[in-house]
C-alpha cells in the first residue's frame, strides 16, 4: 500500500510571512514615469505598509502592430533590455538598490507566454514560435492580443533562453522574484525548473498570474485569487450572497495544498483598465471588501492609486497619471496593514491561522469568522446587504473579550451578545493573550 505524502504547498522566504504587495505601473505611478521619480515614493511606501514592490513590465515596447501611442508593456522587444521611457538599467538598478535599503522587495512583471512581433527573436530563433496553418505567426488565439505573438514551449532552446533571461535579472538587478504573467498559458514543468534554478541564485517569491492549486507546490509561492474578486464582486452587485462566498473558501481550504497563499484584491491593472473603477466594481461595499481583503485568507494586493481614492481607469496603451492626494482609502490600508502585521494571526500561508466560519442568523447577508492561534484571536463580521442588520451567533468560538479595532473600545461576547451592523459595514475585533490587552 502506497503511503499518503503530505500536500502542502512549497516554502516560501521568510519574509513573505506578513507582506502586502503593491503594483506598480511606473508608466503612470509619477508625473514623470520614470524610476527615478518613483524612487521619490519609496518612503512614502514604506510608511503605508508594503513590503513587495510589483512592477509592471520594465522591458522594451514593439512597435510592430502597438496598440495606442505608448503600447502594452505586455508586448516585449527585448527580455534583457530596459523601456528607455522608464530610464536606463542604472535607475531601475537604483531603484531595486533603494527598496532594498529601506527593507523593501521587489518583483518583475515576466511575459513568458509571448512577445511583441518586432522582437529580435522571430529573426534569430522563429523556430520559437508557435505558427498558424498557412505558417505565420500567430497572437494567442481568443485573447484579442493582435500586438503580440505566441512562443512554443516544445522547445528546448526557448526554455532555456527564458530560463537564463530570467536567471539574469536576479544576478545582474538583484531582482526578488516574479510576477509570471497568465501563468497557465506556459507549461508547469517550465516554471518549476525556473524556480529551481532561480532558488541556486537567491530565495525569491513567485507569483502566478493563475488559479491552480498544482502551481503551488514546486513552482510558486502565490497565486490570484481571481474567483474570490468575482464572487465579492457579485455580492456587491447583488448578484450573489454570501453562500456563494462561502463556496470560494471551502475551494481554498479542502482542494488547495495546506498553506496555499492566495493573492486578494478589489482592483489591479486589469480590473481597472478593463472594468472600471473599485468604486463601479464594488460600490458601497468598496470598504468591507478592502477589509475582508486583508484580514481574511489571502496575501493582499494595493494597486497604485487606490490609496489615493482614484476613480479613474488607468489609460493602458497611453498616458495617465495617477492624481495624488490625501485620502481616508490611505489611512484604511495603512491601519488594516499595521494590524496585519501586528496580529499572527492574520499572517500569510502557513504562517497565519486558518478562517474559521462563526455561524449567524443571517447567513446569506452577513459573513462572520475568526482567526486564532495560541497568541492572537481575530473575529470579523461583515454586513454584505443593504439593510442594517442585528447579527446573532451560533457557536462559542468568537467568545471572549475583545477590542473593536477601530473604535479601541472593549467588546465581550457570550451566548446572547449581537452586533448591530449598518449596511455594507463591518467590525473588526481583536483579542491577544495578555491580561494587560484588555485593559
Amino acid at each position: 500500500m502506497q503511503n499518503p505524502v503530505p500536500y502542502h504547498a512549497r516554502q516560501s522566504p521568510d519574509w513573505v510571512k506578513h507582506a502586502v504587495i503593491y503594483q506598480i505601473n511606473t508608466r503612470q505611478f509619477t508625473p514623470e514615469g520614470t524610476f527615478r521619480a518613483a524612487i521619490q515614493q519609496l518612503p512614502r511606501l514604506k510608511e503605508l505598509g508594503v513590503d513587495i514592490l510589483w512592477l509592471m513590465p520594465i522591458h522594451p515596447i514593439g512597435s510592430k502592430n502597438r496598440k495606442g501611442k505608448l503600447g502594452s508593456p505586455y508586448a516585449v522587444r527585448d527580455y534583457y533590455g530596459v523601456n528607455p521611457e522608464f530610464g536606463s538599467f542604472s535607475d531601475l538598478k537604483n531603484f531595486i538598490d533603494k527598496a532594498h535599503e529601506m527593507g523593501l522587495y521587489v518583483i518583475l512583471d515576466w511575459v513568458a507566454n509571448h512577445t511583441a512581433w518586432d522582437n529580435p527573436l522571430t529573426r534569430q530563433n522563429p523556430d520559437w514560435y508557435i505558427r498558424d496553418k498557412k505558417g505565420n505567426f500567430r497572437s494567442t488565439p481568443w485573447s484579442g492580443w493582435s500586438d503580440i505573438i505566441e512562443l512554443d514551449y516544445n522547445s528546448t532552446q526557448l526554455r532555456e533562453y527564458m530560463t537564463e533571461t530570467m536567471c539574469w535579472w536576479v544576478r545582474q538587478a538583484n531582482v526578488d522574484g516574479f510576477r509570471a504573467d497568465v501563468a497557465g498559458y506556459v507549461p508547469i514543468d517550465f516554471w518549476v525548473n525556473v524556480r529551481r534554478e532561480l532558488e541556486n541564485i537567491k530565495p525569491v517569491f513567485m507569483l502566478a498570474e493563475w488559479e491552480s492549486r498544482e502551481l503551488h507546490l514546486e513552482a510558486f509561492d502565490a497565486t490570484y485569487a481571481w474567483t474570490w474578486w468575482d464572487m465579492v464582486h457579485d455580492i456587491a452587485m447583488d448578484r450573489k450572497k454570501i453562500s456563494d462566498l462561502h463556496k470560494y473558501y471551502a475551494w481554498h481550504a479542502k482542494a488547495f495544498p495546506k498553506g496555499s497563499i492566495r493573492m486578494t484584491f478589489v482592483t489591479n491593472h486589469d480590473k481597472n483598465a478593463w472594468e472600471g473603477s473599485m468604486y463601479e466594481n464594488f460600490g458601497r461595499a468598496l470598504e468591507a471588501a478592502i477589509v475582508l481583503s486583508v484580514v481574511g485568507d489571502g496575501i493582499p494586493l494595493i494597486h497604485n492609486g487606490q490609496e489615493a481614492g482614484m476613480d479613474k481607469a488607468l489609460a493602458f496603451f497611453d498616458k495617465s497619471p495617477i492624481a495624488w492626494r490625501n485620502h481616508p482609502m490611505g489611512s484604511l490600508y495603512q491601519k488594516l496593514f499595521s494590524l496585519k502585521k501586528q496580529y499572527k494571526a492574520l499572517w500569510n500561508g502557513h504562517w497565519g491561522a486558518p478562517m474559521q466560519e462563526v455561524p449567524n442568523n443571517l447567513p446569506e447577508n452577513v459573513l462572520s469568522f475568526i482567526r486564532q492561534n495560541d497568541m492572537h484571536k481575530v473575529f470579523a463580521v461583515f454586513n454584505f446587504s443593504s439593510e442594517r442588520v442585528s447579527a446573532t451567533f451560533k457557536d462559542m468560538l468568537h467568545h471572549g473579550r475583545y477590542k473593536d479595532y477601530i473604535t479601541e473600545k472593549p467588546v465581550t461576547f457570550n451566548d446572547t451578545t449581537s452586533i448591530a451592523l449598518n449596511p455594507w459595514c463591518f467590525k473588526v475585533f481583536i483579542q491577544y493573550n495578555d491580561k494587560a490587552f484588555l485593559h
